[in-house]
């Protein structure tokens, strides 16, 4: 899978937020020209570099939140797709309610995904080789996208478990079925179980007790009873991110 890292001329840190996206708050807020300058700005050169790769199909990443104390550059990912004859690209990923424990599944043009909100100007596309990338755009024109989807959000679901689910960990639950030819993978236990033989390795984020508390009672959308008991009480929490997938 080839890989392309795309950066907006100035990166500027935003405290933007918006009202449906990625395990964060709903507060209404109109884009500055700034914000929506930079957005589309992006949104422009990703459509170049997408049309330039000749990809039928691609997972796109932004920096919707500032994770670096995590060590991780991108917030959440979707599959991007011609969804249009005319050359028109839509993104089509999993979003967080306003903070609740429910989801959604939308599709957005660039620009949108873009504008709604974002840490950093800069994005990530993942290009799969054209066997692959022909079996995702035939998944999403066949309308296949909700077909593992589930609307129990928890912002750091356990990979290995089907109670809840997050954005990234839709993409990939979506995207493992077309890397394996399918192979009777049609349900999230089958999927994750194949996830483990093919050694997916989820990224490990540290939380202390206090942490996690504080987490627990303060947002709708985090939960920790997926986890397994021994990593959980050991500070270890599992979960898909951009870079796991990557």
């Amino acid at each position: 899978m080839k890989t392309v890292r795309i950066l907006s001329a100035i990166l500027i840190v935003l405290g933007l937020t918006g009202r449906v996206w990625a395990g964060q708050t709903c507060i209404e807020r109109a884009p500055t020209p700034v914000d929506a300058y930079r957005a589309l700005e992006l949104a422009e050169r990703t459509f170049e570099a997408l049309d330039a790769s000749g990809a039928e199909v691609a997972i796109v990443a932004r920096s919707g939140q500032d994770l670096s104390r995590y060590g991780l550059n991108y917030s959440h990912l979707g599959l991007v797709w011609r969804d249009h004859p005319e050359g028109r690209w839509t993104v089509v990923h999993l979003l967080n309610e306003c903070g609740t424990n429910r989801s959604a599944l939308f599709n957005q043009g660039l620009g949108d995904f873009f504008l709604d909100g974002m840490a950093k100007y800069k994005t990530l596309l993942m290009i799969p080789d054209p066997i692959v990338g022909g079996r995702l755009a035939l998944a999403l024109a066949d309308h296949h996208a909700a077909d593992l989807f589930i609307p129990q959000y928890n912002m750091l679901a356990y990979p290995f478990a089907t109670q809840y689910e997050n954005s990234n960990q839709w993409a990939l639950e979506f995207i493992a079925p077309r890397l394996a030819n399918n192979q009777g993978l049609t349900t999230r236990e089958t999927v994750q179980a194949w996830l483990r033989v093919a050694r997916y390795r989820p990224t490990t984020i540290h939380l202390s007790a206090l942490e996690r508390l504080g987490a627990e009672v303060s947002r709708t959308n985090v939960r920790f009873d997926d986890h397994p008991f021994e990593r959980r009480m050991a500070g270890e929490i599992d979960t898909v991110t951009v870079e796991s997938v990557e």
